[in-house]
């Protein structure tokens, strides 16, 4: 495995070492012995599968504290545009964003650290992510922003992505809570 750090602190992609032959490809997903060693100590309690069609814009979503999660991102089928927020006030890159397309072929994964929003566009037919989180889903800690709110300027490529109720119901950037 190959950890590259980005231009947000704390946001790491992450490639696997892949190994081929005629009968197919098989890496390593998880390793927490190594993952540890890069990123020190996430304990991954939850794994979420999301099968998603295309045009779905699922986010942005995070969890406020005392229940904020870190996630580790892999797209096991298909291809998605998968984007975070930095929501850390602390930081360089307070309110940035970062953008990278995972898929199938390309096999990355995205380890997006507590204090990020995150969202993703199913840029294929059907696409199923997979992800870990290190607290458990608690509705009552979640928040969601806007995925068209002016002040990020993020650009999707598509007009009228397909939308949850909820997401549909997001709340503006300069609504939403800030980590410390």
């Amino acid at each position: 495995m190959k950890f590259i750090k980005t231009d947000i602190e704390g946001l790491i992609l992450i490639r696997p070492k892949n190994f081929k032959d005629e009968r197919g490809v098989f890496f390593e997903s998880f390793n927490k012995q190594k993952f540890n060693k890069e990123i020190k100590n996430i304990d991954f309690v939850q794994d979420n599968i999301s099968i998603t069609k295309y045009g779905v814009f699922r986010g942005f979503h995070y969890q406020r504290p005392p229940k904020a999660q870190a996630k580790l991102i892999q797209v096991i089928q298909g291809a998605i545009l998968d984007i975070v927020i930095d929501l850390r006030k602390s930081s360089s890159t307070f309110k940035k964003s970062f953008q990278v397309i995972l898929s199938d072929e390309n096999q990355n994964q995205l380890f997006i650290p507590k204090g990020f929003a995150h969202g993703f566009l199913s840029l294929s037919k059907f696409s199923k992510v997979i992800y870990k989180t290190s607290d458990f889903y608690y509705p009552e800690f979640e928040s969601t922003i806007k995925w068209n709110d002016p002040e990020l300027g993020i650009n999707l490529n598509i007009d009228n992505p397909i939308l949850s109720k909820r997401d549909q119901m997001s709340d503006f950037l300069n609504e939403c809570f800030f980590f410390d």
